[in-house]
């Protein structure tokens, strides 16, 4: 599946994405198995309008390059911080489209793009309590995947 800035989901769409990464969830869980399922999710994922905004502010911002690279899609980034002490990126936003205020997600799209994270819209009836079924919360209106 190729991630674009902007990819919507709707129908069967994100059934299937959600589900997928659940699988995945529980596949990486069954092989790391030392921690706490919640420390887990928070290791790995970004839960919540406030925790993606406050990981995407502190990303520095990346400047417009002509070939358009996916350098920050690299599955080695899962560390919180590295050596140098620089902080951790995210590979890509769930956003709940069914969000009411809008306004509460309506600075997301804007800062991510400006950092090269994808932003993958749930426009289904329902996409915070699919979103919140992933990390086992009742909703979630933004998951930032690590």
């Amino acid at each position: 599946m190729v991630l674009t800035y902007r990819s919507c989901y709707q129908g069967e769409g994100p059934v299937r994405l959600l589900k997928l990464l659940e699988r995945e969830i529980e596949t990486a869980r069954i092989f790391n198995t030392n921690l706490p399922r919640k420390i887990w999710l928070k290791q790995h994922f970004s839960v919540g309008v406030n925790d993606v905004t406050r990981v995407l502010e502190r990303m520095p911002p990346v400047a417009a390059a002509a070939t358009g690279s996916f350098s920050r899609l690299d599955v080695s980034n899962r560390d919180s911080t590295d050596n140098a002490g620089s902080t951790l990126q995210l590979q890509a936003i769930l956003l709940a489209s069914d969000c009411n205020p809008r306004w509460l997600t309506k600075h997301l799209p804007s800062l991510a793009s400006s950092r090269k994270v994808p932003v993958i819209y749930v426009k289904d009836k329902g996409g915070s309590l699919r979103l919140g079924e992933l990390v086992k919360l009742k909703t979630a209106i933004a998951i930032g995947v690590k």
